[in-house]
């Protein structure tokens, strides 16, 4: 009987370790698929990360054309990139992305920040104290000034801007007008109409009118409009409105033209002496294209039979193949001039803020200026010496002060 039981023994033994001979059954591992959250972006274009925490193959969909995601997929952990665009828009955007393994699916919501225009700042008073919300002739004494534009007043020639029209605030948006700093802006294309038909240039320009408004005077000759030399005959000092005077100029030269022949390119008058048909003075502002810096320099014309025209450098040179002037005038650089004449003596001087002034002097007493019937007037603004270039091209200065004298009977 004990054998039988130690028999039996046995054989559940042997059933016992049979049985824990089999395989366990696998335990299922659960999904898994979280991603962290991204801070909104500001306005800027940026990148930032993002973390991916899986034990799944995964993807990122993206539906927007101004983010960037990298990677798009990937497998178990894992940074990404999201890259976004500048928002140039008034109004904040944002964009939904999926991100989905197995049968799980996460959402990200991305977010940008709008353009944040900044407060407008108050525009400041010009040191100049020019006004630039009111008319050149509420700025300036235009009070013995014209002005010609070349538009056609319909005989083919340029129309003049009378004394009483151009101190009635008169503007115009194409040729002469205010600047945002105050300025008084002379604009003078290529292509346009001319003064006379003795002219070959076109010109937006101030001409000297001593009569003011009295129109009952007439522009040309030794009258109470212009004024003569002080060495002029006794009787001319009479019929004059003055004799002897001085022009003070600052301005800025913005532009110049590109286009044209070698000659003319580049080329602006910016100030003159006009005499009955001949030029005193003139004085030109150039900078050719290659250069960064302009050059100035005058011409002295004499009467005819006195003489050839006289050029005088004061800046640079007027060489149509000049070199970069070295203590030249750059565009849109401030700059004063002061053209002055007492009896025969012509002095030109060129002004600069911490630099020497530049000074020339010319004695005219051989140019034929100093004898009965030669009247002047100044000029100032642009007169535009190049007809070469193309028709839009153009010459522009603004002029910050302009002042004149002269001494009275």
């Amino acid at each position: 009987m004990k054998i039988l039981k130690n028999t039996f023994g046995v054989l559940l033994l042997g059933v016992l370790l049979g049985c824990s001979s089999n395989e366990p059954a696998t335990e299922e591992i659960p999904e898994a698929l979280a991603v962290s959250s991204v801070p909104s972006f500001s306005y800027i274009a940026e990148t930032r990360s993002l973390y991916v925490t899986s034990n799944l193959d995964w993807r990122i969909n993206n539906d927007a054309n101004w983010i960037t995601v990298d990677p798009e997929f990937g497998s178990d952990n894992g940074p990404v990139n999201i890259s976004v665009t500048a928002n140039q828009s008034s109004y904040m955007r944002s964009a939904m992305l999926s991100i989905s393994g197995g049968n799980i699916t996460r959402y990200l919501q991305i977010s940008q920040e709008r353009v944040v225009e900044p407060e407008p700042t108050p525009t400041p008073a010009p040191s100049n104290g020019l006004d630039p919300n009111q008319a050149p002739s509420e700025n300036f004494d235009l009070s013995t000034w014209k002005l010609s534009i070349p538009v056609n007043r319909g005989d083919g020639t340029a129309t003049d801007i009378s004394v009483s029209q151009l101190n009635d605030n008169y503007q115009n948006s194409a040729y002469f007008y205010t600047a945002s700093d105050g300025g008084m802006v002379f604009k003078c294309p290529v292509d346009g109409y001319k003064t006379s038909a003795n002219t070959s240039y076109t010109r937006v320009e101030l001409r000297e009118m001593l009569r003011g408004t009295n129109t009952s005077i007439s522009t040309q000759g030794v009258n109470k409009n212009n004024w003569v030399f002080g060495t002029a005959p006794q009787a001319d000092k009479n019929a004059a409105a003055a004799y002897d005077g001085e022009m003070n100029a600052t301005l800025a030269v913005n532009h110049v033209t590109t286009s044209g022949s070698s000659s003319h390119i580049g080329r602006v008058i910016i100030g003159q002496i006009h005499a009955n048909n001949d030029e005193p003075i003139r004085i030109y502002y150039r900078k050719l294209r290659n250069n960064n810096l302009g050059s100035i320099y005058f011409a002295h014309e004499p009467t005819d039979g006195n003489g050839s025209e006289q050029w005088h450098e004061m800046i640079g040179s007027r060489s149509n193949s000049a070199s970069n002037p070295s203590d030249g005038i750059a565009l849109n650089e401030v700059f004063s001039y002061r053209i002055n004449v007492v009896g025969d003596l012509l002095t030109v001087t060129i002004i600069r803020d911490g630099k020497q002034d530049v000074v020339k002097s010319v004695n005219m007493v051989n140019s034929g200026f100093n004898v009965g019937g030669q009247y002047m007037y100044f000029k100032a603004g642009v007169y535009h010496v190049n007809n070469s270039g193309n028709s839009s091209d153009f010459a522009q200065a603004t002029f910050y002060a302009l002042e004149k004298s002269h001494t009275s009977n």
